[in-house]
C-alpha cells in the first residue's frame, strides 16, 4: 500500500483538524465520503497519510503523543473524530523565533501559547530520522523567521514542503530557485480554505466580471475566536496576510482596484466564537445602464476543518510530485489550494491543471514552467 509519511510544524487547530480528518477518512468508504475534493489521488487516499514527526513550542503539547497534543489547549476547534489512536510520535520542541506575539501574554493561558521550558531539537535531523516525505507548515501568521526556518529544514532534509501560512516561500524567486535546484517540491503560500472567505470572494468577483458588472469597491471583514485571531490583533504581523488575501481577489480583475476601494483582512478577536470564523463581505458595482448594484454576504464556518479540506490534497499532490521527481513550486496545486501562489491561475483552470497532473497528462516541465499568457497573474 502507498503511504505518505507526514511531519507537522505547529500542532494547533489546523493540525488538529488535519489529523482527525486522516483518521476519519481512513474508515469511510467512497460511497459515504463527504468533504474530500479528491477521494483518491493516484493511489493516495486521505487515510494513507501517517504522521511521523511533529513540532511545537507549547508546554501542553511538547513531550506528548501527537494524538493527545492535538486536543490540548489552546486548541478549540470542532472535534469530529475524538478517538484518534496513539501514534507513538512525540511532539518535539521547535525553535520559538518569532512564533509568539508578545501581546498574547496579556491573555489567559487557556487562550494563548505557553512556551515550554525545553531546548529545541535539530529539526532537519528529526525529519531525516523520521523518514518524512512531506512537512506541512502551520506557524502562526506573522512568523516570518519561523516559517523560513522550517522551509530550510525541509530543504536540508529533502522533504516536500506545504506552506499553509502567509509567508512568501513558494512565491519568492529566491526560495523558488532553492527548491528547484534541490529537486524538492513545494506547495504554497497561505492555504485557501475549502469553502472560505477568499474562494467565495474570488468566485463572486469572477461572476461580476463574467456578467459585465464593473466592481467599484469591496471589503471582506473576518472575525473569530481562535489563537489565529488572537495572534492577529498585532497588526504588525498582518502585512503578508493582507497582501495574500488582497492579491487573491485582485488577480481576478482586469484592472485592479485602487487601495482605497478594497479592504480585505482580519477585523477582530471574539473569544466565544472559538474556531468559528465569520466573514462579512460587501461588493459594490454597476450593471446595465450604469445602474448600481450592491451585494452583501455573511459566511460562518469552522475555520480549521475548512483548511484541512484543501491541505489534504496539497499534501498528497506534493508526495505525488516527489514520486515523479518534480522539484520546485507546484504551480497548479498551489493556485488551486493557496491564496498567494507563484502564479494566480483562475480557479477553474487551476482545477483542470490539477486533474491533468494527477492523471499524468501534463508533463512535469509544463507544471513547473507554464506558458505565459495561460495565467492571470496578480503581479
Amino acid at each position: 500500500m502507498k503511504k505518505i509519511r507526514l511531519a507537522i510544524a505547529g500542532i494547533g487547530n489546523c493540525a488538529s483538524s488535519l489529523v482527525q480528518g486522516i483518521e476519519y477518512y481512513r474508515h469511510i468508504g467512497k460511497e459515504d465520503c463527504i468533504g474530500l475534493m479528491h477521494y483518491d489521488i493516484d493511489g493516495y487516499r486521505a487515510g494513507d497519510i501517517d504522521v511521523v514527526a511533529a513540532f511545537d513550542i507549547d508546554a501542553r503539547k511538547v513531550g506528548k503523543d501527537v494524538s493527545q497534543a492535538i486536543f490540548a489547549k489552546p486548541n478549540c476547534t470542532h472535534v469530529f473524530y475524538p478517538d484518534v489512536p496513539i501514534k507513538n510520535v512525540e511532539v518535539k520542541m521547535g525553535p520559538v523565533l518569532d512564533g509568539v506575539a508578545p501581546h498574547m501574554m496579556n491573555y489567559p493561558e487557556e487562550r494563548r501559547f505557553v512556551v515550554a521550558d525545553a531546548e529545541p531539537v535539530d529539526v532537519s535531523r528529526e525529519l531525516v530520522e523520521s523518514g518524512a516525505d512531506v512537512l506541512v507548515n502551520y506557524m502562526p501568521v506573522g512568523s516570518e523567521e519561523a516559517t523560513r526556518f522550517y522551509a530550510q529544514a525541509a530543504l536540508d532534509a529533502r522533504v516536500g514542503f506545504v506552506n499553509c501560512m502567509p509567508v512568501f516561500i513558494a512565491s519568492n524567486p529566491e526560495w523558488e530557485k532553492k527548491f528547484q535546484e534541490a529537486g524538492v517540491p513545494i506547495v504554497g503560500d497561505d492555504i485557501k480554505s475549502q469553502i472560505g472567505a477568499t474562494i467565495v470572494h474570488r468566485a463572486l468577483t469572477q461572476l461580476f466580471k463574467d456578467r459585465a458588472c464593473l466592481m467599484d469597491r469591496t471589503y471582506q471583514l473576518n472575525i473569530g475566536g481562535n489563537t489565529d485571531f488572537l495572534n492577529m490583533l498585532n497588526r504588525e504581523r498582518l502585512k503578508s496576510k493582507k497582501i495574500s488575501k488582497t492579491e487573491a481577489v485582485q488577480s481576478i480583475l482586469d484592472s485592479p482596484l485602487c487601495d482605497d476601494d478594497i479592504h480585505i483582512g482580519p477585523s477582530d478577536y471574539v473569544p466565544w466564537q472559538r474556531d468559528n470564523k465569520v466573514c462579512f463581505l460587501r461588493m459594490e458595482g454597476r450593471i446595465f445602464g450604469d445602474t448600481p448594484i450592491n451585494l452583501e454576504l455573511r459566511l460562518s464556518v469552522e475555520d480549521s476543518p475548512n483548511s484541512g479540506g484543501s491541505a489534504i490534497d496539497a499534501i498528497r499532490i506534493c508526495k505525488l510530485a516527489k514520486d515523479r521527481k518534480v522539484g520546485g513550486p507546484l504551480l497548479a496545486i498551489s493556485a488551486y489550494t493557496m491564496k498567494h501562489p507563484p502564479v494566480q491561475y483562475p480557479d477553474e483552470l487551476a482545477r483542470e491543471m490539477v486533474e491533468q497532473f494527477i492523471r499524468g497528462e501534463i508533463s512535469d516541465q509544463e507544471i513547473v514552467r507554464p506558458k505565459l499568457g495561460q495565467a492571470a497573474t496578480a503581479r
